[in-house]
């Protein structure tokens, strides 16, 4: 396996009020949709990633997770439904943030959920970028997500609608 790519924690901000997403590389990117919802925040806005034209992502702060759609470009598309990222998300008023862990899922809707990037979170705890406790929550996290995905078909909507957080995209 190839050595992992060690990279300092990923944070956003996304301003509600200004219509905003400052992405991890600092750019500031202009959002069509914010909706603030009691259990978490979606976004939809475009992209110009060359593999993605379009992203959609709903917030979960009480559960840790940072839910997307990827609309993939024609010759980029990837066998996936849902990619869910690991994380700290926290609101200041208008102004939501978030702090990768590192940890990812790859959601196939009726398939499965795979786990990816354990060797980045190993690599990022070693060299100090995440504390043990944080490095600790984002397994359970991760493995709370993952069991509650498998035990609804791996249907990660599913699963949040029976945790009363009904998400929906565009």
């Amino acid at each position: 396996m190839p050595e992992a790519k060690l990279h300092h924690v990923k944070v956003e901000t996304f301003d509600v009020a200004a219509h905003t997403n400052v992405d991890p590389k600092g750019f500031v990117r202009k959002v069509e949709v914010y909706r603030v919802e009691r259990w978490g925040l979606y976004m939809a806005r475009p992209a110009d990633h060359p593999q993605f034209g379009y992203l959609e992502s709903w917030l979960l702060p009480e559960l840790g997770l940072r839910a997307s759609i990827f609309h993939f470009r024609p010759g980029f598309e990837r066998d996936q439904d849902r990619y869910v990222d690991i994380g700290e998300f926290w609101r200041e008023g208008d102004v939501w943030h978030s702090r990768d862990h590192y940890l990812d899922l790859v959601v196939r809707t009726g398939r499965d959920t795979a786990v990816e990037d354990v060797d980045e979170l190993l690599a990022a705890a070693a060299a100090g970028l995440l504390d043990p406790g944080t490095a600790e929550r984002a397994v359970q996290r991760a493995l709370r997500a993952v069991d509650g995905i498998a035990t609804h078909g791996h249907d990660l909507d599913a699963w949040l609608a029976a945790l009363a957080m009904p998400i929906s995209w565009r």
